[in-house]
């Protein structure tokens, strides 16, 4: 059995390499942690509901892919809503949401020819839910991004997280 790592091919392949490679660095950084772990309240003093505790990271990050993929789904028109959040009390539950949330990406990345990523034409770009307007490549570069930001928030989250409990 080969131990060479299996790489997508094109620039599609290297997004969804690099966004799977995000969520599973993700995912090693949030193992083992409890329900009682992802419940507390690590910061209460941002105004941000979604960065309070690592379950609340953990949704919005979830929410957040599903929005980014299915933006890309929706460019030619469509308008697919993404699912709801949904926090859980069971590490599995999101480790599942993470898992499903990429599957997704990849159907929707189905669908993308190589010559749809970069769009100079910005009435060719995708309109955000925060009215920034990006290409597929653009919005999945932020995409990858955001799971970083959020695993080394969660970083340092989990060494507040070990204090709390000497």
């Amino acid at each position: 059995m080969s131990t060479a790592a299996k790489y997508r091919t094109g620039a599609k392949g290297a997004l969804l390499d690099e966004y799977q490679r995000a969520l599973k660095e993700l995912q090693e950084v949030v193992s083992g942690l409890s329900g009682e772990d992802l419940a507390t309240i690590l910061d209460d003093r941002t105004s941000d509901e979604d960065c309070r505790s690592i379950g609340n990271i953990l949704t919005h990050v979830v929410h957040s892919g599903y929005g980014y993929a299915t933006s890309i789904h929706n460019r030619g028109g469509d308008r697919k809503q993404r699912p709801d959040k949904i926090f859980h009390t069971n590490l599995m539950e999101y480790l599942h949401d993470l898992s499903n949330m990429f599957s997704f990406t990849e159907q929707v990345f189905e669908h993308v020819s190589e010559n749809e990523l970069e769009q100079l034409d910005e009435s060719r770009k995708i309109k955000t839910s925060w009215n920034q307007f990006y290409d597929i490549e653009q919005l999945m570069e932020h995409a990858i991004v955001h799971i970083l930001r959020h695993r080394r928030q969660i970083e340092k989250f989990k060494i507040v997280l070990a204090d709390l409990k000497k």
